[in-house]
């Protein structure tokens, strides 16, 4: 069999051992290659093999957008194979693409959508099922370096895939970490189709923060320790009156996010992470108290956001709504199914969140994977009065983990947009930030670093937006966590990066902030509640969320 090769390392220096996070330098899955399947190549030389096609449509905000530039790239090739511009209609095609290998491989293709201004989710549109329902996870076979990733042999599948092998950083020329949500199809003869697997349908969703794809819940917290702190300020959604509904069958949902947990907390055994991870996924009715009648399977661990969203900032000991009908709840340390990444094949550490107080765990001992944590479960899609976004992590280690089940709403490409006036629009929240991410006038203390920043105007800071004084904040807790990506190593160093392509076809990409500091604690604006001399800080190289005294002197990326 015949395989495309190439691994490219990470060029993010990666989280040390000396702090929080366990970052390891490692590579990064670079593209989906040949798979298992295939044609079997072409067996008549002088008759040619089929050629397959690929169609669809971009939209924005349900109309129809002209002049998207859509890649087609050849992962066998490891090279653009076409790119096109959507029309008045915001149609595009592709034609003549290869169905057989010279071996017996398959042909991959994957397909993005760039425009200035706009980021894009790509959605699948009147394709059918069986195209969607046997998506695998590559391994390229022993003595081969080419990273893992998802595909589908039978058509067309969503997946991120990483093209740190087409980019590199342009302040030092080394290979950068970026990764993209696309189409990946494998073209291949003989579909349920017709004679090949043709796509039409394949629409990309276009969005540029006036139509943000969630809505952040507020934090929780509700005694205000300054005026322009999480409190005062009240930003994201307000939680229902009663939160969490006890349904008198072993569960309780969610009524903010609309997850439905476990009620009993600490049923499941504590355990190392991957056989906590399959204890969330055996657990069904007649155990733990339930009588839903839930089946293996529909329960899962929850991802780092999922278990982020439970956690209430006004409570502490356990970190959970006063009154709450959740029972036997764990002192310590819970599992999340997030992995922290290592590089496609291992990754030794995850995420853990002490529910005692909300804190993140990183410190590479409590948070190895062969250590013993509580597990809870929880099941269902959020979709209530918030949905939570994806942790962007793709990569599968265990049955159940994020990588396998990447829970929310996935990460767009390219998800930050610069607004060439000193301020980046997140495109999944709809927040804007500030660009300039070390300004001098917004370091200080706690409460030194709220009132500069809530001063904080155009002319200022790199600003020419024409912002005045109190638009700007200090970001809560959840504001801040939102933009993470969980499969970079270093939150920091990737934020910083400007990145181009030499490869004809797929766009530069300019730094999301400016002079991100590495290895510094940037402020939210919420207290923890177990202490209230301390806020919660997040540590910009693992983006774990610590807690830090307001006394000492912090960074402030500043949004509104």
């Amino acid at each position: 069999m015949s395989w495309a090769i190439g691994q490219a390392k990470l060029s993010a220096t990666a989280c040390p051992q000396s702090v929080r996070s366990a970052v390891i330098l490692g590579a990064c899955l670079m593209l989906a290659a040949c798979g298992g399947g295939g044609s079997g190549g072409d067996t008549d030389p002088a008759v040619g093999p089929p050629t397959s096609s690929f169609s669809g449509n971009v939209t924005f905000k349900g109309t129809p957008l002209s002049g998207v530039t859509i890649v087609a790239f050849d992962t066998n090739n490891n090279k653009v194979f076409g790119t096109t511009t959507t029309d008045a209609q915001g149609n595009y095609s592709f034609s003549g693409m290869n169905t057989s290998c010279t071996q017996n491989c398959l042909q991959d293709y994957q397909f993005l959508a760039f425009k200035s201004g706009y980021a894009f989710s790509p959605v699948l549109a009147n394709v059918p099922a069986q195209y969607t329902s046997s998506m695998q996870w590559y391994v390229p076979p022993a003595g081969f370096s080419t990273p893992d990733n998802w595909y589908n042999p039978t058509g067309v599948a969503i997946t991120r895939a990483g093209y740190n092998g087409q980019y590199v950083d342009g302040s030092n020329g080394v290979s950068a970490p970026i990764v993209y949500t696309v189409f990946n199809y494998s073209s291949i003869t003989a579909g349920p189709s017709g004679p090949t697997d043709s796509i039409t349908g394949a629409t990309f969703v276009a969005f540029d923060g006036s139509n943000p794809l969630v809505q952040l819940a507020a934090s929780g917290q509700a005694v205000s320790y300054q005026s322009g702190d999480d409190a005062s300020v009240h930003a994201g959604v307000a939680w229902p009156a009663t939160r969490f509904v006890d349904n008198a069958n072993g569960t309780v949902t969610d009524e903010l996010t609309g997850l439905v947990w476990l009620k009993t907390a600490g049923c499941l055994v504590s355990a190392d992470w991957t056989t906590a991870m399959a204890e969330a996924q055996q657990l069904a009715s007649g155990a733990c108290g339930l009588s839903d009648g839930s089946k293996a399977g529909e329960w899962r661990a929850p991802n780092v956001w999922e278990m982020e969203s439970v956690v209430d900032e006004s409570a502490s000991l356990p970190a959970l709504t006063a009154g709450s009908p959740f029972t036997n709840v764990a002192s310590g340390g819970y599992w999340t199914s997030t992995s922290i990444f290592g590089d496609p094949t291992s990754a030794p550490f995850a995420w853990a969140v002490d529910l005692t107080t909300g804190q993140y765990i990183d410190d590479q001992t409590t948070n190895a994977k062969t250590n013993t944590l509580a597990v809870w479960a929880v099941k269902g899609t959020s979709g209530a009065a918030v949905t939570l976004q994806a942790t962007g992590y793709y990569i599968p280690y265990t049955p159940g983990d994020d990588g396998t089940i990447a829970a929310g709403v996935a990460l767009p490409t390219t998800r930050m947009i610069d607004n060439g006036n000193g301020t980046e629009t997140d495109s999944v929240t709809g927040l804007v930030w500030l660009q300039q991410a070390s300004c001098a006038q917004l370091q200080g203390t706690w409460s030194v670093s709220i009132a500069a920043v809530n001063a904080l105007q155009s002319g200022q800071c790199g600003l020419t937006d024409g912002s005045t004084a109190g638009q700007w904040r200090m970001p809560n807790r959840k504001e801040m966590e939102s933009l993470a990506d969980r499969i970079q190593t270093n939150e920091a160093d990737f934020f910083d990066m400007a990145l181009t392509s030499a490869d004809t076809g797929l766009n530069s990409v300019s730094a999301v902030f400016a002079n991100f500091v590495t290895l510094q604690y940037y402020w939210t604006s919420t207290t923890q509640a177990g202490n209230t001399n301390s806020a919660w800080t997040v540590f910009s190289c693992d983006w774990g969320v610590y807690t830090t005294p307001k006394s000492q002197t912090g960074y402030t990326l500043a949004v509104r």
